[in-house]
Parts: C-alpha cells; sequence; structure tokens
C-alpha cells in the first residue's frame, strides 16, 4: 500500500496518533498538510503565518524550491550509503560550511543533540589525551539547553526542568554558572575543567543574547587556561541572529560550535565543526553514525545554505527583526523585547504566554510559549516587515483576550 492510496479523515488521524504514539507535545489542534514560505496550511485549507518556523528550522522558508529540487534530485542518485564510500553532497557541504564560517573540520550528525554529543565527546577526549584523564570537566550555563540525549540534558543548566525531571542521575562532570556571568564561569573552572560550553543567545532559556563583555571575556579566559570554548548554535547559526552565525556578531572564534535546525531546510541533519587541533582527538573508530551525513540530508543542506547565503537572509534578519522587536516594545502588557536578529523574544507582565499563543493559533498564527510569561517567535528568515505587521496585529488581540480571561 503507498501512502497516497492511505484515506484518512481529520478524526482518524488524530486518534491514530493518540492510540500508538507516546505523546509528550502539546499538539496544535489541526492536521498540517502542506506548507509553503512564510505558511502553513491545515486539512481545510486554512493558511497559518508561520512564526514559529517549525522551531528556527524553516530559514528559506517552507518546502523552499531549491531544497526540494535537491532532495528530489538526490534521492533518485543514492538515498543511503553510509560513510565508508565517499559522496559528492558530503564532500562539497563539508567545503561550504568550513569555508564559509572559517572552521577546519567538520563531523556531520543528524539532529543538534547529537552534534552537541559530538562536542562533548570530542572535548573531554582532548582533554583527557592532551593533559590528563581527570581533564574532562565541562561548565555551562544556568538556563541553557543543549538537548535531550544523556549528555546533552546534562549539559543543560536546568535541574528542575521537564527534560531532566525522572531521568537522574544526570552524566557527571558538568557544572552550571550563571549566563552572562563572568567571574561565576571563572569560579566554577577547576584544574579539571578543559571546556566552556554556552549558547550566544539562551532560546530555550528566555531568549537571553550573551553581552560582548561575557563572549569576549569567555574567549579570553579559555585562552588563559587552555581550555575550550564551545558555541551552541544549534538554534542561531546560519543567519537566524544577523549574521551567517552569531559568534561572529561578537568578532571572536570558538574551539568549537554546533549547528542543526535552519541547515537543513526541514530535512534532519547537524555538524559540529573545530578547529584542526581540536581535531585530532578523534580518531578511527572513536566516533560514527549510521545515518550522518546522509546523501539526500547533504543535498538539501546544500541547498539551504547556499539559498540563505545568495540571498543574504542575514542582512534581512538584522533588519527585519529590530523592526519587529521595535513594534512588538509598544505592545499592550509586554515587560520586555529581548532578540537578536529574528530570534524574538517577548516577556508579559502576567502570566499569560500560554493563553497568548492559544489565542494566535486561533487566529491563524503559529508561535512558542516557554514557561508562563514569554512568547518565542523564529519565522523563516524571508519574513518581511508587512508579515511582522500582521503578526502584531494577531498578537495584540490575542493579548487583550488573554488579559480578559
Amino acid at each position: 500500500m503507498q501512502l497516497n492510496d492511505v484515506n484518512l479523515t481529520v478524526e482518524d488521524v488524530v486518534a491514530i496518533t493518540k492510540k500508538y504514539m507516546i505523546e509528550t507535545y502539546e499538539r496544535f489542534p489541526f492536521v498540517a498538510t502542506r506548507a509553503k514560505d512564510m505558511y502553513l496550511y491545515d486539512h481545510e485549507g486554512n493558511a497559518y503565518l508561520d512564526f514559529y518556523g517549525g522551531i528556527a528550522v524553516n530559514n528559506a522558508g517552507s518546502c523552499n524550491e531549491k531544497v526540494v529540487t535537491a532532495v528530489r534530485d538526490q534521492v533518485a542518485d543514492i538515498m543511503h550509503t553510509f560513510n565508508y564510500p565517499y559522496t559528492i553532497p558530503q564532500a562539497i557541504l563539508a567545503r561550504l560550511i568550513c569555508e564559509t564560517i572559517k572552521m577546519d573540520k567538520i563531523f556531520f550528525q543528524n539532529s543538534g543533540t547529537e552534534a552537541n554529543e559530538a562536542m562533548i565527546k570530542t572535548a573531554r577526549k582532548y582533554g583527557i589525551e592532551n593533559y590528563s584523564p581527570e581533564r574532562y570537566h565541562i561548565v555551562t550555563a544556568l538556563a541553557s539547553f543543549h538537548g535531550r540525549t544523556y549528555g546533552g540534558l546534562s549539559a543543560t543548566g536546568q535541574p528542575d526542568n521537564a527534560c531532566q525531571t525522572g531521568f537522574k542521575p544526570i552524566l557527571p562532570g558538568f557544572t552550571y554558572a550563571r549566563f552572562n556571568d563572568l567571574e561565576a564561569f571563572k569560579a566554577a573552572c577547576t584544574e579539571k575543567t578543559i571546556a566552556i560550553m554556552i549558547e550566544p543567545c539562551q532560546g530555550e532559556g528566555g531568549v537571553w543574547p550573551a553581552t560582548q563583555e561575557f563572549m569576549t571575556g569567555l574567549r579570553k579566559f579559555c585562552d588563559e587556561k587552555g581550555m575550550l570554548l564551545l558555541l551552541d548554535e544549534i538554534q542561531t547559526g546560519w543567519c537566524r541572529t544577523g549574521k551567517v552565525m552569531d559568534y561572529m556578531n561578537y568578532g571572536i572564534k570558538p574551539d568549537m560550535v554546533t549547528m542543526a535546525k535552519g541547515m537543513g531546510g526541514g530535512m534532519p541533519i547537524g555538524a559540529m565543526c573545530c578547529t584542526e587541533k581540536v581535531s585530532s582527538a578523534m580518531t578511527l573508530g572513536s566516533h560514527g553514525s549510521t545515518y550522518a551525513g546522509n546523501p539526500v540530508c547533504c543535498a538539501a543542506a546544500y541547498a539551504q545554505i547556499s539559498e540563505l547565503l545568495d540571498r543574504d537572509l542575514a542582512a534581512n534578519a538584522a533588519e527585519v527583526g529590530d523592526y519587529f522587536a521595535a513594534k512588538l516594545a509598544d505592545m499592550p502588557h509586554v515587560k520586555d523585547v529581548r532578540h537578536a536578529g529574528l530570534l524574538v523574544g517577548v516577556e508579559f507582565d502576567a502570566p499569560h504566554a500560554p493563553r497568548i499563543k492559544h489565542g494566535c493559533t486561533d487566529r491563524k498564527m503559529l508561535v512558542t510559549a516557554i514557561g508562563q510569561n514569554i512568547i518565542r517567535m523564529v519565522p523563516p528568515l524571508i519574513v518581511s516587515s508587512k508579515d511582522c505587521d500582521t503578526a502584531c496585529d494577531i498578537l495584540k488581540v490575542s493579548i487583550e483576550e488573554a488579559y480578559k480571561a
């Protein structure tokens, strides 16, 4: 039976999902059937203005034509082969990424959390082999988020969050310090510390951009102590914050950086990039993955990244992000607006964010809520000021309704 031969009602889809799937998501109340550019369409053909972008994935717009064509063409040649033979999509993608962000080496993975696992493993192996068996400690930030695998959630500085609750004991060797507090990070480091690992803008933590002083200070401190600076750019990378990578906004360079989400155009792919020196820790058999570097995903990523660069969508993210943030600051009940390009967080003066999110959904606009007070928006980077005007109109009505309830 082919998928096109399956004839289901909306009620069938919902019932099957609830019966057979382990549900850990709060679902939107519709079945998504297609997507294009700034819109996601439901089973009735209703268009939803997409300001969550698949959670910072659809940077060049949903179903970007060049990405779709690349996937179709590659599927017809090789869908999968593992990493023993060389493949053209993997090779040219590796070159494009490394030359664009000025890093020496890359290791492909299937997702953001896997990319962070590779970064953590590489940092620890580097420390143990170049210093001592005790040099494996890593300092990360409170309110950070680095994924849901055991390494990722252990690095995540949210001890009471649902991502850690019930899964302890977490992996040893991590300490958390307050984000944007350079002295706190210095104090958390010991002779066993090999790396500091942060997001240059905390997304899941409430959209908190790093300060220039913090980023510059961390780079200098790591250099002085022979430690590595690891940057998690799963959400901020590939033009989201007004530069190709967010660290470029600060004029620094990490020893290692991870990426995923916006690099694949909707296909599952992630990567860890590092310097030549750090890469020497990973040798034959030290790490691997059956699907990582898959030809179809690499072809999609090559098309997606080329599109982002060719259209200079980083510049659009910077310009439209500033415009959007300024408009949001004038909205009722807004306590604070924080943004890095088009990674935008709106904090309200009362715990109504979930109601506001649902109100937006009812009015055919998609956003996400962080906790009770913050709405996060990560629209495709093709978004226009007119789209932002529409979003603000919907948000205003949804805010007013939430505060009356």
